[in-house]
């Protein structure tokens, strides 16, 4: 796929540059409620470990050390209630990526704070298992759509903001919270919150990411057009799909794709 045709099938690209135009300078955001409690059962991830780690892709922590990793796919504390990874599943990136978060992670650690990883890489196989959990693209991006998730890419980051010594800080949301609260552009009041959203998207944008309008978490490496999806890669043991016991968030009995009203009202969200 050619990078003209990228565009042409995402549209409008549902990314925003922090500030007023400028990847620097991002503006103050998002408010709070922690989603779910997580679920006390821990059923057997649908990804088993990795055999080897993709072609093209490095662990973001032997590029940066200091990056904490809480991988929230490979726990049950996501909007599934459910691990899809293994528990040893590292953070992966692109190079490029995985420099700017070593970036973003210097500018933090002058600060006093520093970046934890939520999801990184995603492989294929979890992307479709989780589409076929919530078909619903107001939620999750279609895996057979020609664009699927960013994060199949290697090229989005989903990450929060922790303290000098690993504490994660008080932010907007929990990970996967599908509420108004979760968009990146912060409308509550409190100060303590706006200061942390906007020192993490500040780091972010120096660093060279753009932010999602409605995850305050979620980033796109600015580069993300020189690149595809992962090849599909060999898994150590096949795969075993999850059951779907239980609607999820946005889910009903005659749930269907929806379009996404990421940015714009109209545009489609390709990296969820």
């Amino acid at each position: 796929m050619t990078n003209a045709s990228k565009f042409r099938c995402i549209g409008f690209l549902p990314f925003v540059l922090f500030g007023s135009n400028v990847v620097a300078e991002p503006p103050m955001q998002t408010p709070a409620e922690n989603m779910h409690a997580p679920s006390p059962i821990a059923p057997t991830p649908v990804i088993a470990p990795l055999a080897l780690a993709p072609a093209g892709l490095v662990r973001i922590n032997r590029v940066e050390p200091t990056i904490a990793v809480d991988l929230r796919y490979a726990t049950t504390r996501n909007f599934t209630f459910r691990a899809l990874y293994p528990p040893d599943m590292p953070a992966l990136a692109r190079p490029s990526v995985a420099r700017r978060l070593a970036a973003a992670q210097t500018f933090l650690r002058q600060r006093g704070y520093g970046l934890k990883i939520w999801d990184a890489y995603r492989p294929k196989a979890a992307q479709e298992e989780l589409w076929r959990l919530l078909p619903n693209n107001k939620y999750v991006a279609n895996p057979a759509d020609g664009v699927g998730s960013l994060h199949t890419w290697g090229v989005a980051i989903d990450a929060t903001l922790v303290d000098s010594e690993g504490r994660e800080m008080e932010m907007p949301t929990d990970f996967d919270a599908f509420t108004p609260a979760a968009m990146m552009h912060y409308k509550g009041g409190d100060p303590v919150v706006r200061a942390h959203l906007f020192i993490l998207q500040k780091a972010m944008g120096r660093a060279g990411f753009y932010g999602f309008s409605k995850e305050w978490w979620h980033f796109v490496s600015r580069d993300w057009k020189q690149y595809q999806t992962v090849p599909e890669i060999q898994f150590a043991t096949p795969l075993q799909p999850l059951p779907t016991e239980t609607p999820l968030p946005g889910q009903t009995p005659t749930s269907s794709a929806a379009t996404e009203d990421a940015a714009p009202a109209k545009a489609k969200d390709p990296s969820r």
